[in-house]
């Protein structure tokens, strides 16, 4: 269930937003899966200590954060992904692992990785593993005024070969 105080965040902010009921799904995987969407709709917060300030950081479902591209854009000396014991009580009303990306209600800064600019609407969790939400892109940027740059690491080959190239590009039998 989404948390009542983030339904009303967004409907005090007039944002649009449907809400999608679905399978248990913890991980960033299980969601995308459980949404059978693709994964550069959905968006995952990730909680980054950068300089000991927490930072939601937006990327796509399947990416991994740079940090080091945080460390830079941020400015910061030191970025490191927190633990959960160090912002679950930024979030009292939603499931650990389950954080939304709305840093104006839980207080935090937000920076998004500048790839998910390019979806007209977004999916992501809003404190539950049951239930995600979706809005316009620009109803989030205009609520968050997140910094957006590049905080994603580039694939893998094996990702590249697993989610971008076909089977005749990975030199796998057909």
């Amino acid at each position: 269930m989404i948390p009542s105080a983030i339904q009303s965040y967004l409907r005090r902010h007039r944002v649009l937003f449907e809400r999608y009921a679905h399978a248990r799904a913890v991980t960033a995987t299980e969601l995308v899966d459980a949404l059978n969407v693709p994964s550069a709709r959905v968006a995952r917060s990730v909680i980054v200590l950068a300089d000991r300030q927490p930072w939601i950081v937006v990327v796509p479902a399947l990416a991994t954060v740079d940090l080091r591209q945080v460390r830079h854009t941020l400015g910061v000396r030191t970025a490191r992904l927190a633990a959960e014991s160090e912002f679950a009580d930024h979030f009292p009303d939603c499931e650990t692992g389950a954080e939304p990306p709305f840093g104006e209600l839980y207080g935090l800064p937000v920076a998004m990785d500048e790839s998910l600019s390019a979806n007209e609407r977004l999916l992501f969790r809003a404190g539950s593993h049951e239930e995600a939400l979706e809005m316009r892109f620009q109803d989030f940027a205009r609520l968050e005024w997140p910094l957006v740059a590049s905080f994603i690491q580039p694939l893998s080959r094996e990702e590249e070969r697993r989610y971008g190239a076909s089977v005749e590009d990975s030199g796998a039998p057909a």
